[in-house]
């Protein structure tokens, strides 16, 4: 089905929905409030609705406002609001569609929840319900995008007002900890996965879901990217610096190129201890060095002397790299703009290498260097000290314990009728897991032109080389839970931000920080 269809049989549908919170709508306030000191989101839903479950009504009311009022700001993260943000309030009804949502007479209601939370990626995502829904009436799918930074804290008030939703669009790194609560029906994705057929999933995306606790899939694979560190080989070569690959090389580069032409800074490091992205750097960092949140026999080794080298050696290319805090759009922003002339990012930058990527307030980048994407290299591999690793990510489609017997052929759904549809909003970061979706995915983009058969055979493949620190196979049940603990909680950008930025913290003392934290963690979780 056409892209151009879905949307068609979208817009048809979605004028029959109840507007709820954080769904497509023409957002509205009832009441505009600005923080002051002491506030927070849930003490702010208990004053105007009674509740303080009820406080992600108030930051998808805000974040669907953000989208045509930029004087409300957007929630990325529901722990994190600033003295003087103006925040949208909206309703008593709409907060009481929140907490207590209904579909209409005589259909079942599944709702969607998607970290692909950009207005044209939902789109398309309503485009995908909608057809859905043109085949099965007795059945409204209900999308709801909502942050990545707050999916941890969102699905924790969801359970607490036992209103989960009824399928989650999540990282890998969110199946260990759900999986270990007991809130992800493990039965309904064997079901999926069996109906679309075994055979036809790569074989690391599925090894990646599975419980070791009960040996099922825990999750359905969907999408996913690589990491890399892109990096000009045109001023590479001009200064005669090796690829990015090792740990001296990516060293060396990063204050050589420095002051070169317009380029200020190296690279731009992850550093804002409110968003995961220098998680996902570190972890490669450290991978590469051998250092690992667990050993074989289960202790915990966040101070070993391979991960305190990790913490001194990322957090000394803060010395050429742009000032923080900095996270994922700062550091592509940065590159693109011939600023900084590396970049640690995932798949997703490559057609914002050929087009410029898009402004928090409206329009694009204008690049001022043609062909960036011929002149930006890809190095996937870091060599570290102690070894070598990759990185990249696998999103899942989680149903949730509870769910409508629905979830389970929306999943199908959107993983056959509607997958091309989905991984065409972004081809190179939604590497696609089904072996029958690959030459599609490869006609998707006239975006793949500019890069080598080199990189685009790197990229999908790139499951087979992927590591991660949940991945290590050795680990049960209880470690990878923890270590979804430690990046839904944000542990290493916060140590990351006391070392490299505030000065607060030495590389010896922020291991000993992280070793303490992990310790509780997984006592907590061993109870």
């Amino acid at each position: 089905m056409s892209k151009k269809t879905l949307i068609v049989l979208a817009m048809l549908v979605l004028f029959s929905f109840m507007a709820v919170p954080g769904y497509a709508q023409e957002p509205a306030c009832d009441d505009t409030y600005t923080v002051q000191a002491d506030d927070w989101l849930s003490k702010l839903a208990d004053r105007f609705f009674g509740t303080y479950l009820a406080y992600p009504a108030i930051v998808d009311a805000t974040n669907a406002m953000n989208s045509q009022d930029d004087s409300y700001a957007k929630i990325k993260n529901p722990d994190e609001i600033e003295i003087g943000q103006q925040l949208c309030i909206p309703s008593s009804e709409e907060a009481e569609a929140f907490l207590n949502p209904t579909a209409a007479e005589g259909k079942a209601l599944v709702e969607f929840w998607t970290t692909d939370n950009e207005s044209d990626r939902v789109a398309v995502y309503e485009a995908v319900a909608a057809a859905y829904m043109a085949q099965n009436p007795n059945v409204e799918v209900r999308i709801v995008p909502i942050q990545e930074a707050g999916v941890s804290q969102r699905i924790a008030v969801a359970v607490a007002a036992n209103r989960k939703p009824d399928i989650v669009r999540m990282g890998i790194e969110r199946v260990a900890t759900f999986a270990a609560d007991g809130i992800l029906d493990q039965d309904a994705s064997m079901a999926v996965i069996n109906s679309i057929g075994m055979d036809d999933f790569r074989e690391g995306p599925l090894s990646m879901v599975i419980d070791p606790a009960t040996g099922k899939y825990a999750a359905v694979p969907y999408d996913g990217w690589i990491q890399a560190i892109w990096y000009r080989t045109d001023l590479f070569d001009q200064l005669g610096l090796a690829a990015p690959v090792t740990w001296d090389a990516i060293s060396a580069a990063n204050c050589s190129v420095a002051g070169q032409g317009n380029f200020l800074y190296g690279v731009t490091l992850g550093s804002d201890p409110g968003q995961n992205y220098g998680q996902q750097i570190f972890e490669q960092v450290a991978i590469s060095n051998n250092a690992w949140p667990f050993d074989e026999a289960g202790n915990v080794t966040m101070n070993t002397p391979e991960m305190i080298a990790a913490l001194e050696w990322y957090t000394s290319l803060q010395d050429c790299a742009a000032p923080g805090p900095q996270y994922w759009r700062g550091a592509r922003e940065a590159y693109e703009y011939d600023q900084a002339a590396m970049l640690f990012y995932s798949t997703y930058i490559m057609d914002d290498l050929v087009d410029g990527s898009g402004l928090e307030g409206g329009g694009n980048v204008e690049l001022p260097t043609p062909d960036l994407a011929v002149k930006t290299g890809f190095a996937p591999m870091m060599q570290g000290p102690n070894g070598s690793a990759s990185y990249g990510q696998l999103v899942t489609l989680g149903i949730m314990t509870g769910a409508d017997p629905a979830a389970q052929d929306v999943v199908k759904f959107f993983l056959t009728e509607g997958y091309q549809d989905v991984l065409a909003l972004a081809p190179f970061g939604k590497v696609p897991v089904l072996k029958s979706a690959v030459d599609g995915w490869k006609g998707s983009s006239e975006y793949f032109a500019n890069y080598s058969p080199e990189t685009l055979e790197q990229i999908a493949n790139g499951y087979d080389s992927m590591q991660r620190w949940l991945f290590r196979p050795d680990y049960d049940a209880t470690e990878r839970a923890v270590v979804g603990d430690i990046e839904g909680r944000l542990l290493i950008p916060q140590v990351i931000s006391a070392i490299a930025l505030e000065g607060s913290m030495t590389p010896e003392t922020g291991a000993a920080f992280l070793q303490e934290q992990v310790e509780a963690l997984l006592a907590e979780r061993s109870q």
